[in-house]
Formats: C-alpha cells, structure tokens, sequence
C-alpha cells in the first residue's frame, strides 16, 4: 500500500490506522499547498489535488473515512470496530461519521481563515461564527464521552476520526477546552498513543 500525506490534514487520520493495526506502507509525503499538489498530474491521483490518497494494487481511493472502512474491511480482521450486533456498533457508526458532518465544517473554515488565507483577506465574523458552531458540536461529543474512555467501548476507529478532530480543534486551533473537561482527557489519552504519535510525526 501507498499513502500520499501532509502533516496536519486528514490523512494524519489514515496513517493512524496503519500504523495501529501494524501493516506496512510505502509514504509519498507532501507539503500541504505546494505546487505539487496542483499539478495536472496530481489531479489524476485526486481529482481535487488533496491528501490522503490510498494505493492498494490496482485500487486507488481518496476519502479519509473510505479509506478507513476499506482498510478495515480488507486487513483489519475485526479489529478496531465492535462486533456488528451489539449496542457499540451502533455508536460506533455514529461518532465514525459525526466528526465529518458535524465537526469538521467549521474546522475547514477556521483552517482556511486562520491558516491558509493570508491576513488581509480573512474575516473575523466567519472566524467567530466558526469558532461558536465548532465548540457547539464538541459539546455533542463532550456529553457522550461521560464516563467513557472511548467513544465506543474499546478504542476503535471511531476514535481514529472523532479523535483526530478534538485534538485538531484543541491543539492545532486553539478551541478553548475549559469547559469541556472530558474531551480534555479524551484528546490527552489519544495522544499518549504511539501509533498517533508517529502519524503526526511523519
């Protein structure tokens, strides 16, 4: 397999995966923004010229979440999802797809606003809005993860997505955590896993 990845975007999430179920891969690293990444040739790997992009043989899929499932359906042997009939499951698909409709709308505003633009053309009131809307939706998850370890039972890929997305609004954009205790702890016991650690590390 062959992942295509930038540091701090989505497919930190998939060379998370990887490296928890212990599968080797080949690693075509990327800066985010270069010119690389807009090249027509880039664009015949994704059509929008981002990352991740997933090799595998003759199969190519861009997608983080698809490719999470793919992965997990091909080699994960059961692992990192709960057994279908059971209640995990259920919150296992749920808190798997949240992250993508609910939280990280206004995370792409906020990385777009505060990152990628350059100064002079950001707008503090998207700024505001996004910051509002996006801790409004880590309270859905801070309520669920009371009492819990992980959002599903034992840790699961459902982490591998929600997960990254509270340690990206904590530490990558500053979302204030003060009230938002569980998540706190939630986003530290991610972090102390190695395999995140060398995702992020890449």
């Amino acid at each position: 397999m062959k992942l295509y990845y930038a540091q701090n975007t989505r497919a930190v999430r998939v060379a998370w995966l990887l490296e928890e179920l212990g599968l080797d891969y080949d690693l075509e690293k990327l800066e985010l923004g270069s010119p690389e990444m807009r090249t027509p040739e880039f664009r015949k790997i994704h059509p929008m010229g981002r990352v991740p992009v997933l090799e595998d043989g003759d199969i190519r899929i861009f997608e983080s979440g698809a490719i999470i499932q793919y992965v997990l359906a091909l080699y994960g042997n059961g692992r990192l999802q709960p057994a279908v009939r059971t209640a995990e499951f259920a919150q296992y698909l749920q808190w798997f797809h949240y992250c993508e409709g609910m939280i990280m709308p206004p995370i792409n505003t906020l990385v777009v606003e505060t990152i990628l633009l350059p100064p002079e053309r950001r707008t503090e009131l998207n700024v505001k809005r996004a910051s509002k809307l996006l801790h409004q939706m880590l309270t859905a998850v801070e309520a669920h993860m009371e009492g819990r370890d992980f959002i599903a039972g034992e840790f699961s890929a459902a982490d591998i997505m929600t997960g990254h997305s509270v340690t990206v609004s904590r530490d990558m954009l500053g979302i204030d955590f003060g009230d938002l205790p569980n998540l706190s702890g939630y986003a530290d016991r991610l972090l102390a896993r190695p395999a995140l650690q060398k995702a992020r590390s890449l």
